[in-house]
């Protein structure tokens, strides 16, 4: 949405039927689509599944593939700019950081972002409002926690700006707060290419 909001006409490319989104969407794996399709697009921005990196997922030994390695590898083959978007502890070059607090949200959110272009860091405010303990409801003064089974989903759409999105789109998205931010240091970054 962020891009949307940017300026952006959006396509969405996912494994799994995304009833709910709200742009152009093709399900297929998405490396195979970037491989073949890759070059037409003028920005990529990619999302790789993050649970090899969550510390949930480490403390009760799961196994998931490394998908950002093989990802980068793509991105760059193509040509384009590209944003690489995960959790703190994935595999990225130099990325740059977001917290909700940051956009004024009631969330933290951390998330890393990778990218072949500029991207400043924000000032990151100190996190002073304490986040809601999961699965009870969220007190004056706290921040939400949208990840598991938290509870109040119409108010987890109103913190993260996200009207459309089901429980399980919340606890896997990123607010589009966030991509507007990277979108708008995207098209300074080409304007600045094209004045210099």
């Amino acid at each position: 949405m962020g891009y949307h909001l940017a300026g952006f006409d959006v396509t969405g490319i996912d494994l799994a039927a995304q009833p709910r989104y709200p742009f152009t969407f093709h399900q297929a794996d998405a490396l195979a689509y970037l491989a073949d399709r890759g070059t037409e697009f003028d920005l990529i921005h990619a999302s790789p599944p993050c649970q090899r990196y969550t510390n949930a997922q480490k403390i009760r030994g799961n196994d998931h593939p490394d998908l950002v390695h093989p990802l980068r590898d793509l991105l760059a083959a193509t040509g384009r700019p590209y944003v690489i978007e995960n959790v703190p502890g994935a595999p990225l070059h130099d990325p740059v950081e977001l917290c909700g607090s940051m956009f004024g949200l009631r969330t933290y959110r951390h998330r890393m972002f990778e990218t072949s272009f500029p991207v400043p860091a924000l000032h990151h405010p100190r996190h002073l409002a304490p986040n809601a303990k999961m699965g009870r409801p969220v007190r004056d003064g706290e921040f939400m926690h949208i990840v598991g089974n938290f509870s109040n989903v119409p108010l987890a759409r109103e913190v993260m700006g996200m009207p459309w999105a089901t429980r399980d789109g919340l606890r896997e998205a990123i607010p589009p707060a966030y991509t507007a931010h990277i979108a708008a240091q995207h098209l300074a970054s080409t304007r600045t290419a094209v004045v210099a």
